[in-house]
């Protein structure tokens, strides 16, 4: 029998103390967690949500157990083969958190895992991406720190060749569970309000607020759980309709003179027998905005109780007032336009006085709100175009291609006689256009399935007015829509075409380079919407046509310094950056002012009721600004504004405009519907509800 040399009993000897080292068990575990916290902490820094709240704790104890996980299943290996397999998990772990780091730096939000798996279209953008890692780089760097650590740790440490116990891993395990049972306790029992940890876990797919009370890696995977499961929301109870009450009669009153005798009520003296026999004018009593539809039939006829609860919530609602603006342009052609970035910044007398006309000889909207939403430029058109609040956690519009739209304004029209055509100066399937637009009613173009324009980035909007105007404007009635490119960002005189292309007209301009940048890509907006008048003029349907233009979202590609230097002051981050500008105009229109608040969910109902169309504003989550209704503005993280004041879902504050009184419980009334409207809006598109309901 061989008998081991003095030199291999010492080597074994040294293997035995690296593989049981007392010390080395803590490395892994510890080495993991400090990873992750590392990371959330960095991501936690950046947000504009707080930094300091319950949150915070929640974030902690669930990126440990997430550590722990991670470390379990690496306590099963053992050397190079350990070694390898945490790094490429801290690897994953690090480009989740840098990529939402850059994802939220572009956009303000963070991504979905529905819009990751299906961002491959994403690489067009690779320019913008390299710009923001050069602007980021420092925190980028502080981010890639853990995994640069790791990658330099000795592959041969003690760390990775202990060989843990299943009483070390079932302490591990333990921990895990302890640690999450306490945080989905504390959740549970403790804050429940709007946008807290216990509405984020259950109720709300809001990305910022969830990152911010849950941490990223609990943001991720509930939002992976629910796009694969789905999920329902808990739900304050639809309001009760309420009943008109009887007129109360004053006891003795007098009954109202019927214009008869000789003496008028005020006793002032007789009247002639020409007054006395003058018809008073009678009010004018308008219809509803409402369709025939028997919610009482199909309550009965419901085959699961969700539908039930959509028919019952609809009927719930009082439909809104036909009114002295109903039907203002009936039968106007229609040209209704999404421009990429706009905002009311860009309006100037001299510098965009197209721009400028539009929006000071038609309806002035001086309060008018663009919020923005969690896919972007897709929701942003989703709300202006179907009057619905997107459904967080996939791509709306996307989704909508394969339901009932009849309220998008090509549906609507086209059901009219109308040629309804649609453009986009960019690839034509982008974001799935290709899928949802002809849904929405049109004939659709955009770069690669028959739009022609020259291969810049951005293109230009002139081009695509120029060759597109020949194809309706001889042909009424029309109705076209447009999503124009050329703002969109970067805004810089390097990489961005059109801002090159008008550098020399804003060289004057008192703004840095930024805010010059950005002007130059308004002005091609400008210059395309000039030209689209002087095509009306020349084809002799000016007179009778009517134009429509918001934006998809705030001009999110100039930095916050940049937006106040174009403000001329300091830009309140949660309401006044969303602050935009909607352009309602017809040539030879009487001018008129709109002060109240009004948002893009808004534009459906409202050009609806101009246009004299039949629809239902019960089914739609925005109101026609003309009817009288209480004005609401909703925001994406259930903040609001109405007409008494405006709720900061972040800080959980509602601020009162002055001089207004509102009752106690007016802020819980109001956050209510809010969830309604997102509930409802959700559903409508979950089960095709138009196909449902509407006649």
């Amino acid at each position: 029998m061989a008998t081991a040399t003095p030199a291999q009993g010492t080597r074994t000897q040294a293997r035995a103390r690296e593989v049981h080292n007392p010390r080395a068990r803590f490395v892994l575990p510890v080495l993991v967690a400090a990873s992750v916290l590392w990371l959330e902490m960095v991501l936690r820094v950046q947000s504009d949500a707080p930094f300091l709240n319950s949150g915070l704790l929640y974030t902690v104890a669930f990126a440990v157990v997430a550590a722990l996980a991670v470390f379990l299943v690496a306590s099963f290996l053992h050397g190079l083969t350990r070694h390898v397999v945490v790094g490429l998990c801290l690897a994953a772990i690090t480009l989740v958190y840098v990529s939402q780091f850059l994802y939220y730096d572009i956009f303000r939000t963070y991504y979905t895992v529905f819009s990751a798996a299906n961002g491959g279209q994403a690489a067009e953008f690779a320019d913008v991406v390299i710009v923001k890692v050069h602007e980021n780089l420092a925190s980028l760097t502080l981010m890639a720190v853990p995994l640069l650590l790791f990658l330099v740790l000795p592959k041969k440490a003690p760390w990775a060749r202990h060989r843990f116990s299943w009483l070390e891993r079932g302490i591990a395990g333990g921990l895990a569970v302890v640690l999450f049972a306490a945080a989905l306790g504390g959740i549970s029992l403790g804050d429940k309000e709007r946008l807290g940890p216990h509405d984020m876990y259950f109720n709300n797919n809001e990305p910022v607020a969830s990152v911010n009370q849950l941490g990223l890696l609990t943001t991720e995977r509930l939002d992976l759980q629910r796009t694969v499961f789905g999920f329902e929301p808990e739900l304050a109870p639809p309001p009760t309709p309420a009943l008109p009450e009887p007129a109360e009669e004053e006891p003795g009153e007098a009954p109202a003179p019927t214009g008869t005798d000789e003496t008028p009520p005020s006793g002032e003296g007789p009247v002639s027998g020409e007054e006395r026999h003058t018809p008073v004018e009678e009010p004018v009593v308008y219809g509803e905005n409402a369709m025939d539809i028997d919610f009482d039939a199909l309550m009965e006829e419901a085959g699961d109780e969700e539908l039930r609860n959509m028919h019952l919530y609809f009927s719930s609602l009082q439909p809104s007032s036909q009114n002295e603006h109903t039907g203002m342009f009936e039968g106007y052609n229609l040209v209704f336009l999404t421009a990429e970035g706009y905002s009311h910044y860009a309006v100037d007398e001299d510098v965009t006085p197209t721009l400028y006309k539009l929006t000071h000889e038609g309806f002035t909207f001086t309060n008018f709100y663009n919020p923005i939403w969690g896919v972007s430029t897709s929701d942003g058109e989703y709300v202006a175009t179907t009057g619905l609040i997107p459904k967080s956690g996939v791509w709306s519009m996307l989704k909508s291609g394969e339901n009932s739209m009849p309220f998008a304004m090509g549906n609507q029209l086209a059901e009219l006689g109308y040629k309804t055509l649609a453009y986009h100066n960019h690839t034509y399937d982008y974001y799935g256009r290709d899928v949802s637009h002809p849904n929405l009613g049109y004939d659709y173009k955009g770069v690669g399935n028959g739009l022609e324009v020259k291969k810049t980035w951005p293109e230009s909007d002139v081009e695509m007015i120029d060759v597109t105007t020949d194809e309706y404007v001889n042909d009424e009635p029309f109705h076209a829509y447009y999503m124009t490119v050329s703002g969109h960002l970067l805004y810089n005189f390097t990489g961005n075409y059109i801002a090159m292309k008008n550098r020399d007209l804003v060289e004057d301009l008192p703004y840095n380079e930024a805010g010059r940048a950005y002007m130059a890509t308004q002005i091609e907006l400008d210059r395309a919407l000039e030209l689209l008048m002087e095509r009306l003029e020349e084809a002799g349907v000016a007179d009778n046509t009517l134009i429509v233009l918001s934006a998809d979202h705030y001009p999110y590609g100039l930095e916050k310094a940049d937006l106040d230097n174009l403000a001329g002051h300091e830009v309140d981050s949660r309401f006044e950056l969303h602050k935009s500008n909607l352009i309602i105009y017809a040539k030879g229109m009487e001018p008129e002012v709109i002060d109240e608040p009004v948002s893009s969910l808004d534009i459906i109902p409202t050009i609806s009721n101009l246009l004299g169309l039949e629809f239902d504003s019960r089914l739609l989550m925005g109101r026609d600004v003309f009817a009288g209704t209480d004005p609401l503005v909703i925001f994406n993280d259930r903040s609001f504004i109405t007409d008494k004041g405006r709720y900061d879902s972040l800080a959980r504050e509602f601020t009162p405009d002055e001089g207004v009184e509102v009752p106690d419980d007016y802020r819980q009334l109001i956050s209510d519907e809010v969830d309604r409207k997102f509930y409802y809006s959700a559903l409508i598109l979950d089960r095709d509800y138009y196909r449902v309901v509407v006649p």
